[in-house]
């Protein structure tokens, strides 16, 4: 079974590891610069760094090559095949998702988390599940997940719905908006610590440099482990989203997918399996 991912951040990369280690075939979509901060756990590193990369124990493998003309396309389906022939993850530079019109997948995911649909239809595959709130199951999608941390975290939806966005994040350790590190102006974003180490709260984990030459610096409001950061040379807009500290304070979980990208993930197994066998049944 192949499965288009549209997206390939932390909650993505938890979707793929769960499909991958089903039996699936993964690819996925990506934009040009990704702007990922829990860049240890996220596939979506395997185009930026131009390489093949590993979250946890499964490889991903950057496909170079854009659909630029049909003749291309096809040297891009090679080469996309044979990474899947090596059981290896495909990511592609691939903002719109148009390669779901020549890989042909059996189900699409539509994992960008934009908190709104953009462009994802129930028409692109015989299976559409879609990530979070924005979405509709039985009118852009055939199932929903949710992403909301609380007693309905992974559940399918197949009428209706996820709970609307809230603006707050979810509650860990008992911190929910002083653990998102938000850019303090806008310019370029240079980093000062490392995901994985521990910071206090006042500590300076990156700085935005502005236009001017002027450097803002980008304190941590709480103490833990930063889990994520943006790559040195990111540009920023004012109070773009650029790290995370996580109050938890174990290193070593800033490099395995999160419990709520795992749960997400057996979600979306559940609506792929349910919604392709479905289909099969169907077809006698």
């Amino acid at each position: 079974m192949l499965v288009l991912i549209r997206g390939a951040g932390d909650i993505a990369s938890g979707i793929a590891l769960r499909l991958y280690r089903a039996g699936m075939d993964v690819v996925m979509t990506e934009i040009p610069h990704p702007t990922a901060i829990r860049r240890t756990v996220c596939f979506s590193e395997a185009l930026r760094l131009e390489s093949e990369i590993r979250v946890e124990d499964v490889a991903a493998v950057p496909v170079l090559r854009k659909p630029a003309d049909k003749r291309n396309r096809e040297k891009l389906r090679e080469q996309v095949f044979s990474i899947l022939g090596s059981r290896k993850i495909a990511v592609i530079e691939d903002p719109d998702a148009s390669s779901k019109e020549w890989l042909q997948p059996d189900a699409l995911v539509d994992a960008i988390l934009a908190k709104k649909n953009l462009g994802t239809g129930i028409t692109d595959a015989p299976a559409v599940i879609a990530v979070g709130p924005g979405f509709t199951a039985g009118l852009d999608c055939h199932a929903v997940i949710e992403t909301k941390r609380g007693h309905t975290l992974g559940r399918v939806i197949y009428e209706g719905t996820a709970i609307p966005n809230t603006g707050v994040p979810g509650n860990i350790g008992g911190y929910t908006t002083e653990r998102v590190l938000r850019a303090p102006a806008a310019g370029i974003f240079h980093t000062v610590r490392k995901i994985g180490e521990h910071v206090e709260a006042g500590d300076t984990a990156a700085y935005v440099e502005q236009p001017d030459g002027s450097r803002v610096p980008l304190c941590c409001h709480i103490g833990g482990v930063l889990r994520g950061l943006l790559p040195d040379g990111t540009p920023v807009e004012m109070d773009m989203k650029s790290g995370d500290v996580d109050p938890r304070d174990v290193g070593k979980n800033c490099y395995t997918a999160s419990d709520k990208a795992l749960a997400v993930g057996g979600g979306v197994l559940e609506a792929v399996l349910n919604l392709t066998g479905k289909l099969r049944m169907s077809r006698g």
